[in-house]
């Protein structure tokens, strides 16, 4: 008897240990737009930019039927060491061109040197292998521009992929 609670307790100590709690599950970092709002008079003195970002939510490997969901995080940095820039439009589009969302309803600011961070799950697909973002920004005429990347990763067993892309400037 007294080793059957003693097995009992150990396996019920193993389901306790190898359940999965809520908050344990991997959250995804958003950038809290709402506390980065800012007038949007702010932006109108301002020089205004647009930026085009290649994000690969899929690739096919093997052949065109195969493909692979990836994470992909879109990183936006402020180069500037003195200055704010203010993103005015952070649209997310598919392949087709279709958009997506739109992150932000209203300007909102990013610090001197800050970055901040949107992941994509490997599990919104919506994008395609053709996914992109364009941003609308805005800064003062001397600030430096900032820089937009995507880093796109995927693992399956001992096997995993990663590759980054970088924003281009729109405007000529």
């Amino acid at each position: 008897m007294k080793n059957g609670i003693i097995l009992l307790l150990f396996m019920f100590t193993l389901l306790l240990t190898g359940c999965k709690n809520a908050k344990d599950e991997v959250t995804y970092h958003l950038p809290e737009w709402l506390s980065r709002k800012t007038s949007a008079g702010i932006t109108y003195s301002l020089k205004r930019h647009h930026s085009y970002l290649p994000v690969y939510a899929q690739i096919y490997s093997i052949t065109e039927n195969h493909i692979t969901d990836l994470v992909a995080t879109i990183s936006i940095r402020n180069t500037d060491i003195k200055d704010s820039i203010y993103l005015n439009k952070i649209d997310y589009y598919n392949t087709g061109g279709q958009l997506i969302r739109h992150y932000i309803s209203a300007p909102v600011f990013i610090k001197p040197s800050e970055t901040v961070e949107i992941i994509i799950k490997n599990s919104d697909n919506a994008g395609g292998s053709g996914a992109n973002f364009i941003f609308e920004w805005a800064a003062k005429a001397d600030t430096e521009k900032p820089l937009f990347e995507s880093i796109m990763i995927s693992t399956a067993g001992q096997q995993g992929i990663s590759f980054t892309s970088r924003g281009v400037d729109l405007n000529k």
